[in-house]
């Protein structure tokens, strides 16, 4: 049986025959990308800022928190005559427990819903979700390459008694 390249068709980044599997290894690196950027996925902030000496401001809102999920917005900000653009708008829901992350929105395009009955609705499922992830899992790169981080920079944190409510 001959090897298969890395990059050959059945590759889950170039091949068109996506399957579930591919999508959820996406999610996984999507996650342990993200746990680079944001070494703290409980995220004791609301809002923040990552400034890098090569690339725009970088913004992290939490959106909703819950014990073992956390759902976020990555996103630049532009500030334009017709008002505050965000691109990228990433909105991120983080599964802390499974170790996944995944895009569920970007910018301004309208989510996919999933309907039941049958293999067409199933596929336009998975391709949507794979070129929404996969969007997601090159930026990310790109921000870390640039030296985005939320680490060490200041920030906001929540108050002990908001921290023991959420």
């Amino acid at each position: 049986m001959p090897a298969t390249k890395l990059n050959g068709p059945s590759s889950p980044t170039l091949g068109p025959q996506r399957r579930l599997a591919h999508l959820i290894d996406l999610y996984e690196r999507n996650f342990l990308l993200l746990e680079r950027l944001l070494p703290e996925l409980e995220l004791p902030f609301d809002h923040a800022i990552s400034r890098s000496d090569t690339d725009l401001p970088l913004h992290v809102i939490t959106v909703e928190r819950s014990p073992y999920t956390v759902e976020l917005r990555l996103t630049y900000e532009f500030r334009e005559p017709e008002g505050l653009r965000l691109a990228p708008d990433f909105w991120i829901k983080v599964y802390r427990d499974a170790r996944v992350a995944e895009a569920l929105h970007c910018t301004q395009r309208p989510p996919w819903l999933a309907q039941e009955g049958g293999a067409p609705e199933a596929g336009l499922y998975l391709d949507d979700q794979w070129s929404r992830n996969l969007m997601l899992a090159r930026w990310l790169d790109y921000l870390l390459h640039h030296g985005h981080g939320f680490a060490h920079i200041d920030r906001p944190r929540r108050s002990a008694s908001v921290a023991e409510m959420a």
